[in-house]
């Protein structure tokens, strides 16, 4: 008999079906008992007749059960499965280290990430990553929909050049590799072979920040485009992929913001100024960014901000400057809800400017050669940004830690389960 789902019982009351899923909640009565059967997509009420039938399993135990669908408008559902069949189908369970069947999880959050395979499965837990594949979906949906490119680019180079962020060494067949800390160097060269590219994968960062909004791995929405004017055109896209990703997320149950057709942009040098920072800063701190993400609602209604100008000495070295108006930048920020969600910038295109950029910083051009080669062989002006999907999951649902929202971290602390 083919399984049905518990979403699909009320077309079928009459009939004899079979589902299958996890032993969600077991409510033993004198005369009857109630067997809730949990799977992707709901909960289905079982009436169990015969005394003692829900003995010697638990919460958790995948079962199978063949019975007839009848209407009860206080079931989930609005039916439920009547004269039942029983069918165990994995080991019994006889312990558990939360009780999934509560409305909330309820537990510290390392019970709730060391023992990430169990609570994971509570469906309060279930939604916050069910929205970080929506989000996915719509980026990748409105970056198909303008002629982009989807690359997977190596996780293991050979150089640990990308930022001034520390690195993870491998070993690498008696030799030394580092983990990508982005796939920048990469997605660059790829306009200068698609155009539009983006990228969806894991980057790695080995900063010892024990904080709630870092981690030693996350996952990293990349994108990068060619034949720009300037990094106007790559805050626009963005815009489009930011409502995008929160399209594809209606219907979640998460009280979603909206995105402004113009997202309100500040000078790096207003942001200071709003912020009641000290003019000569090179950057914004936390507080200056909550500072600016309640300027952006109280003056625009907005949840999101964008700050241009950054000063080019506080941006990677392949940052274009703002032509005329040293030492400003054109890399950005957007801040979502007074944190930085996403860096982006127009870059460097010229072998010519990278050699003198390098020069000023006190950098070997040696180690970027690789990298640099394909600048003296054509490369458009181009530019592009990335997204922290952890974080940006994070401040979408207002979670206090980023581990929350990750389904298995890794920080300073926790490389396991």
């Amino acid at each position: 008999m083919q399984r049905v789902l518990s979403s699909q019982l009320a077309a079928h009351v009459g009939q004899r079906v079979r589902i299958a899923g996890w032993t969600h909640r077991r409510r033993v009565l004198k005369s009857v008992s109630f067997l809730i059967v949990r799977d992707r997509a709901g909960l289905a009420q079982v009436v169990v007749p015969t005394p003692g039938a829900l003995d010697g399993f638990g919460e958790e135990t995948v079962v199978g059960v063949v019975g007839t669908v009848t209407a009860n408008p206080a079931a989930p559902g609005g039916v439920e499965l009547t004269e039942p069949v029983i069918e165990l189908l994995s080991e019994p369970v006889r312990e558990l280290p939360v009780e999934l069947f509560r409305p909330e999880v309820g537990v510290t959050l390392p019970t709730l990430l060391d023992h990430a395979p169990v609570t994971l499965r509570h469906p309060s837990r279930q939604r916050v990553f069910q929205l970080s594949a929506a989000a996915i979906r719509g980026f990748r949906r409105v970056l198909d929909s303008q002629g982009y490119t989807e690359v997977c680019t190596p996780k293991i180079v050979g150089s640990a050049t990308e930022s001034g962020a520390s690195v993870f060494k491998v070993d690498y067949f008696g030799g030394t590799a580092y983990l990508a800390q982005s796939p920048q160097f990469y997605k660059q060269t790829m306009v200068g072979v698609f155009e539009r590219v983006y990228e969806i994968g894991p980057v790695f960062r080995a900063e010892p920040h024990d904080t709630s909004r870092h981690l030693a791995e996350y996952v990293s929405l990349d994108v990068e485009l060619g034949f720009i004017h300037d990094h106007r055109e790559v805050m626009a896209v963005l815009r489009d992929v930011v409502a995008g990703m929160l399209e594809e997320a209606v219907g979640l149950g998460f009280e979603l913001p909206v995105v402004p057709v113009e997202i309100p942009v500040l000078h790096f040098s207003e942001a200071l100024k709003i912020a009641g920072a000290d003019p000569g800063e090179l950057d914004l701190a936390p507080a200056h960014e909550r500072a600016i993400g309640e300027w952006g609602l109280r003056e625009h209604g907005s949840d999101f901000v964008f700050v241009e100008g950054y000063p080019t000495l506080k941006r990677a070295f392949y940052t274009h400057p703002e032509p005329g108006q040293a030492p400003y930048s054109r890399g950005f920020d957007l801040l979502f809800r007074g944190l930085e969600l996403v860096s982006g910038a127009q870059r460097l295109h010229r072998y010519a400017d990278y050699v003198a950029t390098l020069a000023e910083r006190g950098e070997e051009i040696a180690p970027y050669e690789s990298y640099l080669e394909v600048f003296r062989q054509g490369m458009p002006p181009h530019g592009g940004f990335a997204i922290g999907l952890e974080r940006f999951v994070m401040q979408l649902i207002g979670a206090s830690n980023i581990r929350e929202v990750t389904l298995f971290p890794r920080d300073l602390h926790r490389v396991t389960p």
